[in-house]
């Protein structure tokens, strides 16, 4: 995931995801991201992030437009069309944003720099243009499909489950870069995030106490086509090690558990994984310490006047 290379990413989110955002995007870049347009020499793949909307693989930066538009007369498409998209969030020197009229106007002239017709509707080449500070970036462009929209009809549904949006963003959290990590969500129930990490490529494996929510895992996973292993059984019983459990505790609205119950979670989610991800709706803060465990990082995932707090920890 780390490059030489340099990127430039916008991300939006609602009020009640912000805590969320920000914690996903701190645990895929490795640092606090700054206003809604940054730049970054980490290649986050445009649709992991459910709060990521733009990406710019940066070809050329300057301290000016002319400096860019003396770089992009290197372009050469043939009779291939292109098209420049100056983003809307940036920013000049002092934080003085570009209005839409201008960023038409800098497109527009920008354009007459690359020898080859533009096409403003079906471009065979999307570049874009990004202000930050006293800088300006331009490369090829992408904008976020919403992958993850496509999970939203499965066969299996629980009222309680975590959303697609949610689950997508604990995924991030938890696995920032999957790539040789193994990973375990041993209360998966109908498996919205086994669902989310195998559409990214993460290996994962999931369990649950509850014959008929494995049962459910199991059909919404073949529902769209990906294969995992998915065991009937408490996390007491679970036996390999792994890199990374995402735990998405169980609570008394639906089901009967107990304080106990809980804090054994915890406890066994630390003897079989190096790296514990949980999501809770009650102070658990204390249990955490009990195992021996440390809370690295902490967030809200808010809906209405319902939050789960996902604590970070190692």
């Amino acid at each position: 995931m780390e490059t030489t290379e340099t990127y430039v990413y916008t991300y939006t989110y609602s009020r009640e995801e912000e805590s969320l955002c920000m914690l996903e995007l701190r645990s895929l870049f490795g640092e606090e991201v700054p206003g809604h347009l940054f730049k970054s020499n980490r290649n986050i793949s445009i649709g992991r992030s459910p709060f990521i909307r733009e990406k710019i693989d940066v070809l050329y930066e300057g301290k000016s437009l002319e400096e860019i538009k003396e770089q992009i007369q290197a372009i050469k498409l043939g009779e291939e069309t292109f098209k420049i998209i100056c983003v809307k969030q940036s920013l000049l020197a002092g934080g003085m944003p570009i209005d839409y009229e201008k960023r038409r106007n800098i497109e527009y002239d920008l354009g007459h720099s690359i020898d080859a017709e533009a096409d403003v509707r079906k471009p065979d080449h999307t570049y874009g243009l990004a202000a930050i500070g006293d800088r300006w970036y331009f490369g090829t462009y992408e904008r976020s499909e919403a992958m993850w929209l496509k999970h939203l009809k499965k066969p299996r549904q629980y009222s309680t489950a975590l959303s697609t949006r949610v689950a997508r963003a604990l995924v991030n959290i938890a696995v920032p870069d999957p790539e040789g990590l193994s990973v375990i969500d041993p209360c998966c129930g109908i498996g919205n995030v086994l669902i989310e990490a195998l559409s990214m490529g993460v290996h994962i494996t999931g369990r649950d106490i509850n014959p008929l929510a494995v049962t459910g895992a199991r059909e919404n996973i073949a529902h769209f086509g990906f294969e995992a292993d998915v065991t009937i059984g408490p996390i007491e019983e679970a036996s390999d090690h792994y890199d990374v459990a995402i735990i998405d505790l169980p609570y008394n609205l639906y089901t009967h558990i107990t304080v106990e119950d809980q804090i054994s979670i915890i406890k066994n989610a630390k003897r079989i994984a190096d790296k514990c991800v949980f999501v809770t709706i009650d102070p658990i803060d204390d249990y955490i310490k009990e195992a021996g465990l440390e809370i690295v990082d902490r967030g809200l995932a808010v809906k209405s006047r319902f939050s789960r707090e996902i604590l970070v920890c190692r």
